[in-house]
C-alpha cells in the first residue's frame, strides 16, 4: 500500500503557538478504519475459539473484511478501470480468495495487517506535510501595524509590501522584511536552523514565524504573506510531492509489467498443480500467499518518503528544492560553478581603501565628506558605497548643488563651495603631467582588485577611492567541502575583470577563473565542462546568470538578492544566502540516494526470500501478510529518518570523505 503527500494547508495558528501542530492520528481515515476492522475481528475471533454461532463470527468476520479492505479495494477498482493494475486490489482479492476456501480467518488476519500497514504508512507520511505545515502554523494570525494615527491590529494575510508593523517583546513576527527601528534577540531556529538566537538591529532581515526576544521591533514588511519564506517553502513542497524522480519513473514504469507477470505466475501456480489433480485448498493458498509475497509495495515505497523528507528538512534550513527530481539529481553532482558578484561576494560595493594625495592640502575625513556629498544624489552602487561609509563614520553630508552626472564618467557637484569631480581613472586623469601620484595610487588599488574612483577638488587631483565588493561569510570553508565532496575543486565563471576574479579566487581557494565572460560564454563553459563528463552544479544570482543555470545539470539561486529570472530558472534556492548550504544539501541528496537504495535492497530482500519459502516449503498466509507489509512499513520509516534536524548537521559537517 502506497499512501502520498498530502499537500500542505495554510491554517495558521495563534501567535502564542510555539511547537508546530501535528495531525491527530485517530484523524486519519486509515487509522479510524484499521482500528475498526482490528476489533471487528478479535470480537470474530473470540466468537470462532469460543465455539460461538457460526453465523457471529461470520458476519463479524465479514464486517472485518469490509471496514478494512473497502477503501483500497475501491482504489483498485478505480486503477483497474484506467488499465493499471493496483497492487493493493490484489491484497483485498487474497483476502477474499481465502475466505471463499473457507479460510476465513485467515484472510481476516491478512485484512486486520494489511489495513494497520496502510494505517501506520499514513501516520509516517503524514509527518512529512506537518512538519512542514507547522511553519506556517507558527505565523502569527494578527499583527499590529503602525498608521498615521497610531497602531491598527490587522490579519497578517492583508500585509502589503511597505507596510511597517511593531514586534512587541515575546510576540512572533507576522512577515518577512526589514528592521527599521529597534534591536532585539529573535529566535529563527524554524527558518534556518540555527540554535541560538541571532541579534537584529535596523538594516537586518526577519522573517515571518519567527519569535521576537525581550526588544522591540519596528518592521517594514518586504514581502506579502503569500511569498513569505514560509510560504515559499511548504508551496515548493506541495509541488514537489506531484513530481516524481527518475528512479521512482523507472520503478513505477516496470511495476506494471511485473504485476501482470506475477498474476501470471499465481495463476500458473493454482492451475498447473490442479491440472495434474493436487489439492484444491493448499494449491489456492500457496497461490495466493504468492501473490502477497511477490507484491512491489515496498518497492513502489522506497523512493519518494527519502527524496521528499530530504527537501521537507533541507526547506526548514534554507534551500528551497523545487522537486523531487532535483533532490535527487543535487547528489550526482560532480562539478560545481560559482558566479563571483552576489553569490561568492555580496553583491554590494563598499569602500575598502581611501587615499589622500600629497600635496592635496585636505584631511580624510574632509575628502569622505566631500566625496559622500557629492555623490549623494546619484543612485549608482559606486556612489552608494561611498555615501555609505560616510554614514557609518557619523559624517555630516552638505548639500551638493548644480549636480551633474556623465554615464560611465563619473559625478560633478559644488558642495560647501569647492568644486568636486568624482569619476573613472580613465575619463578624469590626463595621459601625463602632474597626475602620476594619482596614477600610482590607482594602479596599487587594482592590482588588489579593487575598483578606482579619482576624486578632483577644484580641479586638483584630491584622493583616491578604492571600492570593492566583500566576500561572503563562509566562503572558504564553502569552497574547501565541496571539494573534499565531489572531488574537484569548484570554478569561477564571472564577467568581472580577471584580477579582481583572480584575487577573489586566491582567498577562496579555487585556482580554475574564466573571467571576462558574457551571459552565453558561461553557457559555453558548462556545456565545455559537461561535455567533459562533469555534472555541473551552477551557484548564480543574476540575470547574466539565468542562461547558465538552464544550461547547467542543476543550478541553485542565491535568494535574497537573486534577480527574479535567476530564481525562477534555479532548480532549488538559497533563502539565506549562506555558501555553506551547498555542499549540505548536495550530501543531504547523496543520502537520501543511499537510503534509496538501501530500502530497494531490503524491499528486494523480504521479497526473495519470502517468494522462495512459499515455493519451496510452506509458507503460512499470515506470516506472509506480516513479512510483507512490515517490509512496507520498514521501508517508509527509514525514509522519514531524512526529516530529523540530524539528519542535516550530519550532512552541513565538514566533509572529508567525499562520500
Amino acid at each position: 500500500m502506497v499512501t502520498t503527500l498530502t499537500e500542505p494547508g495554510t491554517a495558521t495558528a495563534p501567535a502564542k503557538a510555539v511547537r508546530p501542530r501535528r495531525t491527530r492520528a485517530w484523524s486519519l481515515p486509515e487509522i479510524r478504519w484499521a482500528a475498526a476492522a482490528t476489533v471487528l475481528f478479535a470480537f470474530g475471533l473470540v466468537a470462532h475459539v469460543a465455539g460461538g454461532p457460526a453465523w457471529l463470527s461470520w458476519a463479524l468476520f465479514v464486517a472485518c473484511y469490509v471496514t478494512g479492505g473497502w477503501e483500497p479495494g475501491w482504489a483498485g477498482l478505480r486503477a483497474l478501470k484506467d488499465k493499471t493494475l493496483d497492487v493493493d486490489l490484489l491484497m483485498v482479492v487474497a483476502a477474499i480468495g481465502a475466505a471463499a476456501i473457507g479460510q476465513v480467518l485467515d484472510g481476516g488476519l491478512l485484512i486486520v495487517i494489511f489495513a494497520t500497514s496502510g494505517a501506520l504508512e499514513a501516520v509516517a507520511t503524514q509527518r512529512t506535510a506537518d512538519s512542514v505545515r507547522g511553519l506556517l502554523d507558527l505565523a502569527p494570525d494578527t499583527a499590529t501595524r503602525l498608521i498615521p494615527t497610531g497602531e491598527e491590529s490587522v490579519e497578517t494575510a492583508t500585509l502589503q509590501v511597505g507596510d511597517v508593523i511593531l514586534v512587541r517583546p515575546g510576540e512572533r513576527i507576522g512577515a518577512d522584511g526589514e528592521v527599521i527601528d529597534g534591536a532585539s534577540d529573535v529566535d529563527q531556529a524554524t527558518i534556518t536552523g540555527e540554535g541560538l538566537p541571532v541579534a537584529k538591529s535596523v538594516g537586518d532581515e526577519v522573517f515571518a514565524g519567527t519569535a521576537n526576544g525581550t526588544g522591540a521591533l519596528t518592521v517594514r514588511v518586504d514581502r506579502p504573506a503569500g511569498e513569505t519564506v514560509i510560504a515559499r517553502i511548504v508551496a515548493l513542497v506541495a509541488e514537489a510531492s506531484a513530481t516524481k524522480a527518475k528512479t521512482q519513473l523507472f520503478i513505477e514504469k516496470i511495476e506494471q509489467r511485473y504485476s501482470v507477470a506475477m498474476v501470471t505466475a499465481t495463476l500458473a501456480l493454482f492451475l498447473v498443480p490442479m491440472a495434474f489433480g493436487a489439492d484444491l485448498q493448499a494449491t489456492l493458498l500457496r497461490a495466493m500467499t504468492f501473490m502477497i509475497v511477490a507484491s512491489p509495495c515496498a518497492v513502489v515505497l522506497a523512493t519518494m518518503p527519502p527524496l521528499l523528507a530530504a527537501m521537507a528538512n533541507a526547506g526548514r534550513h534554507g534551500v528551497l528544492v523545487k522537486s523531487a527530481v532535483v533532490m535527487e539529481q543535487l547528489g550526482q553532482t560532480s562539478r560545481v560553478a560559482f558566479d563571483k558578484t552576489g553569490t561568492l561576494t555580496e553583491g554590494t560595493p563598499r569602500l575598502a581603501d581611501l587615499r589622500v594625495l600629497p600635496g592635496a592640502g585636505i584631511e580624510v575625513k574632509e575628502l569622505l565628506t566631500l566625496a559622500a556629498a557629492a555623490e549623494n544624489p546619484s543612485e549608482h552602487p559606486l556612489a552608494r558605497a561611498v555615501v555609505t561609509a560616510a554614514h557609518e563614520a557619523g559624517l555630516t553630508l552638505r548639500h551638493a548643488d548644480d549636480f551633474t552626472s556623465a554615464p560611465g564618467r563619473g559625478v560633478s557637484a559644488r558642495v560647501a563651495g569647492f568644486w568636486v569631480e568624482i569619476g573613472s581613472p580613465a575619463h578624469l586623469l590626463p595621459a601625463s603631467g602632474d597626475a602620476h601620484l594619482a596614477r600610482a595610487a590607482v594602479a596599487e588599488l587594482e592590482e588588489a582588485g579593487q575598483t578606482a574612483v579619482v576624486v578632483f577638488v577644484d580641479g586638483t587631483p584630491a584622493g583616491v577611492l578604492g571600492i570593492a565588493d566583500r566576500l561572503r561569510p563562509g566562503g572558504a570553508p564553502a569552497v574547501a567541502a565541496i571539494t573534499a565532496l565531489t572531488g574537484a575543486a569548484p570554478v569561477l565563471l564571472t564577467g568581472d575583470n580577471p584580477r579582481a576574479a583572480a584575487r577573489l579566487a586566491d582567498q577562496v581557494g579555487i585556482s580554475d577563473v574564466r573571467a571576462g565572460l558574457l551571459p552565453q560564454d558561461k553557457v559555453d563553459a558548462v556545456n565545455a565542462l559537461e561535455a567533459e563528463g562533469q555534472r555541473v552544479l551552477l551557484v548564480g544570482d543574476g540575470v547574466n546568470d539565468a542562461p547558465a543555470l538552464a544550461a547547467a545539470h542543476t543550478g541553485i539561486a542565491m535568494g535574497r538578492a537573486g534577480s527574479d529570472l535567476a530564481l525562477d530558472t534555479a532548480d532549488a534556492v538559497i533563502v539565506r544566502d549562506e555558501l555553506a548550504t551547498v555542499p549540505a544539501v548536495i550530501q543531504l541528496s547523496r543520502r537520501a540516494r543511499r537510503v534509496v537504495l538501501a530500502n530497494l535492497a531490503i524491499a528486494a530482500a523480504f521479497i526473495t526470500v519470502l517468494v522462495i519459502w512459499d515455493l519451496t516449503g510452506h509458507l503460512p498466509l499470515p506470516l506472509g501478510v506480516l513479512g510483507h507489509e512490515g517490509s512496507t512499513v520498514i521501508v517508509g520509516l527509514n525514509g522519514l529518518r531524512l526529516l530529523r534536524a540530524a539528519a542535516w548537521r550530519r550532512a552541513a559537517a565538514p566533509s572529508v570523505s567525499g562520500r
